[in-house]
Order: structure tokens, then sequence, then C-alpha cells
């Protein structure tokens, strides 16, 4: 039995005949016959009564003429959706994103999401990079959008943008009456930072150490919101870059200066998972963080 079987014997049924199905069909006379043989031998009872005047269905052609119309349509509705969801993604993309970046990016994936591709659901993972890091590589992550410092892009990686490193306080600090700070002038100032092996903090410390200088940690964070949180007190500072910091900025609660001689400057990429293959889902949503994030890293 296969599909030009089921066809022939609906032909043959809405027909009366082999010839007039034939000739409806464009199908020889002959095949259409042997299709009908073949269903009458693999369901063991005939289809059809052979009359002087043509074909009249059979007590179990009758049971089975719309059992067959049934499954035809259910063919059809079947081919129908696959050709409309060929080539749309669908499935969980599972995200992590800078803390920096997370509440600007965020809105505008899921927006852009729901519109372009309903069928993805977006899990988001928000972190310091080290650990995004860790869970690209045991596989929890497709993809992350991670700061990198100095040389230490890696293989593979694609660079959205660059950004500098400000030292953010509370408005009105006389510490940001001027237009930038010096590196060194940073010692003896209380910073909020992330711990080791964050990648800010490790340059960080590389860069007192080569200035011959040390840097008063007065705190150490897992998260930019504390950090922020911290900053806001007015009874320290942190360093971020002022895409961490846009809306406090907007509504004067705080105050940022870059940091200069040298400069720190992070590059922002997107890394995917090496553990398994991108679905169409994953690579959906990478070309929508390759659209969106430069222009808020910007």
């Amino acid at each position: 039995m296969n599909l030009k079987h089921l066809h022939s014997f609906v032909h043959v049924a809405d027909q009366g005949s082999l010839a007039r199905a034939a000739a409806a069909t464009d199908l020889a006379e002959s095949l259409i016959s042997r299709h009908v043989a073949a269903l009458e031998a693999a369901w063991g009872d005939r289809l059809f009564e052979r009359t002087g005047r043509g074909m009249a269905l059979s007590e179990f052609g009758r049971r089975m003429l719309p059992e067959v119309r049934a499954a035809l349509q259910q063919v059809t509705r079947l081919d129908a959706v696959a050709r409309e969801s060929a080539g749309v993604p669908t499935g969980t993309v599972h995200v992590g994103i800078l803390p920096s970046l997370a509440p600007q990016l965020l809105p505008l994936l899921f927006a852009d999401l729901r519109s372009s591709a309903p069928g993805v659901t977006l899990h988001a993972a928000e972190g310091f990079s080290g650990d995004l890091d860790e869970q690209l590589a045991s596989g929890r992550l497709d993809v992350a959008v991670i700061n990198r410092y100095g040389s230490a892009t890696q293989r593979g990686e694609e660079a959205l943008g660059t950004a500098d490193t400000y030292l953010i306080g509370k408005a009105g600090s006389p510490l940001l009456a001027h237009g930038s700070i010096a590196f060194k002038a940073l010692a003896g100032v209380p910073l909020v930072l992330p711990a080791v092996p964050n990648g800010l903090r490790v340059m960080l410390d590389q860069m007192a150490r080569r200035h011959r200088m040390r840097l008063d940690v007065a705190m150490e964070v897992d998260g930019s919101s504390s950090m922020k949180d911290v900053a806001l007190s007015g009874h320290a500072y942190t360093l971020l870059p002022l895409m961490a910091v846009r809306q406090e900025l907007a509504r004067h609660a705080l105050e940022a200066v870059p940091v200069v001689k040298p400069g720190i400057r992070r590059t922002i990429v997107l890394s995917v998972t090496t553990q398994r293959p991108l679905s169409r889902a994953a690579r959906h949503v990478i070309g929508l963080i390759r659209e969106l994030a430069p222009k808020l890293i910007r």
C-alpha cells in the first residue's frame, strides 16, 4: 500500500470505472487496475464489484472509502504544515549576556524574537565573562556576549565593538569634576570591583603592578548592579563602561569620567559553544545579536 494506491482507489470510486478514472488522472487504465488490485490483496477483501457498466463499491469498499479520504486529507495537511514550517526556527536557545549589556539588549532581543521567530524560547543567563566562559565550555550556553581585554580575544570569537572603562561615582563627587582621571590617580580611591578571575579585575591588577601602585579594593561583588548600588551610596567608586550606567547617568544619579594614561579598553565579543552544532534557532538568535549589540555598544 502507498499513496498512489489510495489515490487510485478514490478516483475509481468517484468515476465509477477504470476508463473514466484513467482519463481523469492521465494514468494508464492498467496501472490504476494494478493499484486497486494491490490494495485488495493487502487488505484481504474486494473493494469493487465489477459489472458490465463499470466498477461499483463493495460493502467493504464503502466502509473503507471515508477512511481513505480522511487519510489523504491528513497527508495533504501534513505536507502543507511541513512546507510552512520549513526554515522556521523553533526551540530553546541559551544565551549568556554581560550585566552591563543585558538591560538594554535583552528587551530588544525578546521583541525581535516575538515578531521574527515566535517559536524560539530565549533562556538568558546574566554574568561576568569568567562565569559565561565556563558555561560555554560545559555546553550550558549556546552563545554568549563576553568582555575581552588586551589581546585575549580567542580564536573563533567575533568582535561586536569596543568600550572604554570609566570611573563611576555619585553625582557631584569632586573626584569626577575633571574630564578624565589618570590610572595612577586611582591609588587610594576606594573601589568596588569583581573578584578574580574576572577579566577586568585581572587587567587592573596587572596594570597596578606595572605602575607600582596599589588599588584600594574596598569590596568585591559578583554583579554590576551591586557595583552601581555602592557607587550610588557615595562611599566608593567602581569601574564600568558607559553602557552599564546609561539610566543612572540620564537621571544624574551617577557621573562618569574615562580612565586614561593608559585607558582601559574592552572588546565585546560574540562567542559560541563548541560542545554541539548550533541549531537553526541559535543561528537566528546570533544573527539578531549581531544586528542589535553593536548599536548599543556604540
